[in-house]
């Protein structure tokens, strides 16, 4: 499936920051099955390549796996070689954003301002991720979308349940969302996990509300 289109049919990318070698498949198989098939693992957890990878060898084609908060091509590199297939970053950064579209992978750079934004499609991000979203809120996203409706974009930074339909419907292909989805400080067991899916169907419910799909 194209990638683009996965990220758009779920409508939402699951930030997961601080995952381990213990509790990343579990966490990965919650969401995958609450119909969260983006998964982001931020690149400064440690070993974080070798999680990738594990996520990557694990589902295979159930989810698709990424890295997020990569400011350099070094860092998107070695994560596309270990089997991500999109890059996230919290900044437009122009040489990440070319080694990531050399290797044939998803490019979703972080941009607040209209020129930032612009910048980073003209340079061949795939998608822009508006960051942080909760500073300026769903009616900057439409604002912002208003002159630029050609550019894919999708908030990231203080996303929820009570927030994430405004954003869809004021013009996002999907949203990020962070600790309001995955907490890794909790205790990642049984209990959890059927909890981390139902919270995964909450948000992709809440997607195709404000999208008019029952």
């Amino acid at each position: 499936m194209n990638l683009i289109k996965q990220i758009k049919d779920s409508g939402i990318v699951a930030v997961i920051r601080g995952a381990n070698k213990d509790n990343i498949i579990p966490i990965a198989k919650a969401l995958s099955k609450g119909g969260v098939t983006a998964l982001e693992l931020t690149v400064e957890t440690p070993k974080i390549l070798s999680l990738v990878e594990m996520v990557a060898d694990e589902l295979k084609d159930e989810a698709i796996v990424g890295v997020g908060t990569v400011l350099d091509p070094e860092t998107a590199r070695a994560a596309i070689m270990a089997g991500a297939r999109f890059v996230f970053s919290p900044v437009v950064n122009v040489e990440t954003i070319k080694m990531t579209k050399r290797y044939g992978v998803l490019s979703v750079p972080g941009a607040l301002t209209p020129t930032e934004i612009l910048t980073a499609y003209e340079h061949g991000a795939d998608i822009i991720k508006v960051f942080p979203a909760n500073i300026m809120g769903p009616g900057y996203f439409k604002d912002v979308r208003g002159p630029l409706p050609h550019i894919p974009m999708m908030p990231t930074g203080g996303i929820d349940l009570t927030n994430v339909g405004s954003y869809i419907k004021a013009g996002a292909v999907a949203a990020g969302v962070g600790s309001t989805l995955v907490n890794t400080k909790e205790t990642i067991d049984e209990e959890y996990c059927a909890k981390l899916t139902e919270r995964a169907q909450q948000f992709v419910n809440e997607v195709r509300l404000a999208r008019g799909n029952k």
